[in-house]
């Protein structure tokens, strides 16, 4: 195999609740993720030597600080290989949205590659080579509906959401650092230890996990938890808006994903979501929105054309 081309799902979080801090300076946390239908397209194509990366977004770095390039290195590292690659991405997924678009990018990386250099390494090696470069990426290789304990790399398989309606909002000229956020939640966490404690601090995840159970949208809308959200609204305000606007006009319940900006809507139909989407574009100018569904898993290898042999 000379080439392949992986589409890479973006992620939202269902449930995000941060449990206090590790020693490692993660944060122990216990999530529920679900893959979307919104993707990138990422082609890898065999080269003699060395790693080149290139892309269609401006914001995207094409160094070593790109996840996608740290997998080929890491690949190239732990596979003894002195083989190369050409990388393109494709980018659909917002940068800096909370949508794990590096993560998914970085997580076809490592499949595709272990396809094209013929690795014979199983989802399991890969997500624990993904775990070194970060915590979304386990998920990211598998997706579909997981639960997600520690700092995001222990993962347990759910029942699959598929198909259901999503409306995504993420403003424009908007950006959040997932570093940022957690700092600031847990300096929030402090700012608050001598005060009275709020009712967020009790747990929601059992009423999700059994709404994703019995596949029931109303009774996972009303179960949404993010954490980050706090100290991500304090600061941007559109955030709020935004939430309050989805639900305002059909969504069964709205939550942001990740350290944001990006917001979701739960809603009952495609339908619903498209017609959801038009009357928001209208009523807010600077916002991106997407009409999306849950999808069963991360990332998918595209067949190629067939291979023609020389005659």
């Amino acid at each position: 195999m000379q080439a392949c081309t992986l589409i890479a799902h973006a992620k939202i979080n269902l449930y995000l609740e941060v449990l206090g801090s590790r020693p490692d300076g993660y944060s122990e946390v216990a999530m529920v993720l679900q893959s979307i239908q919104l993707a990138d397209r990422v082609e890898l194509k065999r080269r003699q030597h060395g790693i080149h990366l290139s892309c269609n977004h401006p914001q995207v770095p094409l160094d070593a600080t790109n996840l996608a390039y740290r997998a080929a290195e890491l690949l190239q590292k732990e596979s003894h290989s002195s083989a190369g690659v050409d990388i393109h991405i494709e980018k659909h997924i917002p940068v800096a949205a909370g949508l794990a678009g590096g993560s998914a990018n970085a997580a076809a990386v490592l499949v595709g590659l272990n396809q094209l250099w013929g690795l014979g390494l199983t989802v399991g090696d890969l997500q624990t080579l993904g775990a070194r470069l970060g915590s979304d990426i386990p998920f990211c290789v598998q997706g579909g509906t997981q639960l997600a304990t520690g700092r995001g790399e222990i993962l347990e398989p759910l029942m699959d959401l598929e198909g259901i309606p999503l409306v995504l909002a993420k403003p424009r000229s908007l950006g959040v650092s997932t570093a940022w956020a957690y700092q600031t939640f847990r300096s929030l966490q402090v700012d608050r230890t001598l005060a009275a404690r709020p009712n967020d601090t009790v747990s929601s995840l059992p009423q999700l996990l059994a709404a994703l159970e019995r596949q029931d949208p109303q009774a996972l809308a009303n179960s949404l938890r993010n954490d980050l959200e706090k100290p991500v609204l304090a600061a941007h305000a559109i955030v709020g808006e935004l939430k309050t606007a989805l639900c305002s006009v059909g969504a069964l319940g709205s939550l942001m994903s990740g350290s944001g900006p990006t917001v979701f809507g739960i809603m009952p139909s495609l339908e619903q979501a498209s017609q959801t989407r038009d009357i928001l574009r209208r009523q807010f100018q600077d916002v991106d929105f997407w009409v999306t569904q849950a999808v069963p898993t991360g990332i998918l290898l595209e067949p190629g054309p067939p291979q023609l042999s020389a005659s």
